[in-house]
């Protein structure tokens, strides 16, 4: 079987209509479709992201996040799939964790440090598009509410294993200061 169907080729996609309960043709510009390309652009980068992290638990991290948004990705398809709330605790408590171990900050900071840090944060702004994306959905289809705080606390924690690998690397935080006029 091949890949291609060409069945896209006009600029639409098939996907499920859940007020018709049934397949339907879309636009590739709709705001589903967008949302979706910005899931799959996230976690695509995510992979990238995970072949670097060193140790088990970051990488498993990394995984649990992939595993999520193509959860998410599958429920904004359609699908019947749920999505609990425990997933969001969990990233809270990796926040807190990692709160409890880093320089407390008061600043903003530059992106940047090492390669793996900087593509942490790079994710961080990859989630808060999707972030975007689904709050721009919710106000025309339903999106479940524990699917938007899950992509809320998303981008915090990616922000904080930025900084946590840079803390390892012993690199420390560039903090930004706006000039004033």
């Amino acid at each position: 079987m091949a890949i291609y169907t060409k069945r896209g080729d006009k600029g639409e996609t098939s996907m499920f209509d859940k007020e018709a309960s049934q397949r339907a043709r879309v636009s590739k510009d709709s705001l589903r479709v967008e949302a979706l390309g910005s899931i799959d652009e996230l976690n695509s980068f995510l992979g990238i992201v995970k072949t670097s992290l060193e140790g088990k638990k970051p990488q498993k991290v990394a995984g649990e996040i992939q595993r999520n948004l193509l959860t998410i990705g599958s429920i904004t398809a359609g699908s019947k799939l749920r999505f609990s709330s425990v997933q969001t605790k969990k990233l809270e408590r990796l926040i807190d964790e990692l709160e409890g171990k880093l320089p407390v900050l008061k600043n903003f900071i530059v992106p940047g440090g090492n390669l793996v840090s900087a593509q942490l944060q790079y994710s961080r702004a990859l989630a808060r598009r999707v972030e975007r994306r689904m709050v721009t959905l919710s106000k025309v289809e339903g999106i479940k509410p524990q699917i938007l705080e899950y992509l809320n606390r998303l981008s915090d924690t990616l922000f904080m294993l930025a900084r946590e690998v840079n803390t390892k690397a012993g690199i420390k935080d560039e903090i930004w200061r706006g000039k004033k006029k």
